[in-house]
């Protein structure tokens, strides 16, 4: 990942809004919350709030990854939906395209992740001391060398999916930390958020809302 940071200028792109939630598709290379100096402010909170000033943090996205994020629209909300996320009550969907032919149909990678201390930000697999991370992963299509996944992750850990990735030995594409050479060298980090089940704050009913992945 480069030092220099310069976020596409997309406009917002609102998926539902009503009296309690909001649900926008972040654009990769995007900050989801603002960084430390004024050089990282510019974030999709802070150009939520500027179209709805009350909106309110619930869960991330790194910036390189793109795709569905829900935000609160009142305290309530935020209370309710961040309570849906620490019970891993909410059902997030994502679709990448990983690094070579992936031989099984699907299967689940359960293995604890932990900060790598010395290469922070990076997270590694540790047996002692990590948090347990589980992945479901299904493939959808096999191409050239590449292979298209959906991926369920059951916890949320900090960068979950591209550590399981790699550690089935198919790092996902354009990933600027896990990746090397040849599955490195793409335009942006081949991960999409695709879809969010929740429960709505204002009644419980479950609601699903998708965004087609970019690539």
């Amino acid at each position: 990942m480069s030092d220099a940071y310069a976020p596409p200028d997309d406009p917002l792109e609102i998926l539902h809004a009503d009296h309690e939630v909001l649900l926008v598709t972040k654009p990769a290379g995007l900050l989801s919350v603002p960084g430390k100096g004024p050089h990282l402010a510019d974030c999709l909170l802070s150009r939520v709030q500027a179209a709805f000033p009350e909106a309110l943090l619930v869960h991330r996205l790194d910036r390189d990854t793109s795709g569905v994020m829900i935000f609160a629209l009142t305290p309530h909300a935020q209370r309710h939906l961040g309570l849906q996320f620490e019970k891993r009550q909410v059902r997030k969907t994502y679709v990448a395209r990983v690094w070579g032919i992936v031989a099984q149909d699907k299967g689940t990678v359960d293995l604890p992740l932990a900060v790598d201390w010395p290469n922070r930000p990076l997270q590694h697999v540790d047996h002692e001391n990590g948090r347990p991370a589980q992945t479901d992963w299904r493939v959808l299509r096999r191409g050239d060398m590449e292979t298209r996944v959906r991926l369920h992750p059951h916890t949320g850990r900090s960068h979950q999916l591209r550590v399981h990735m790699r550690e089935l030995g198919h790092p996902i594409l354009g990933d600027p930390f896990y990746a090397t050479g040849a599955a490195r060298a793409f335009p942006r980090l081949m991960l999409h958020s695709e879809s969010l089940r929740f429960r709505h704050p204002d009644g419980g009913k479950g609601l699903t809302f998708s965004a087609r992945p970019p690539f």
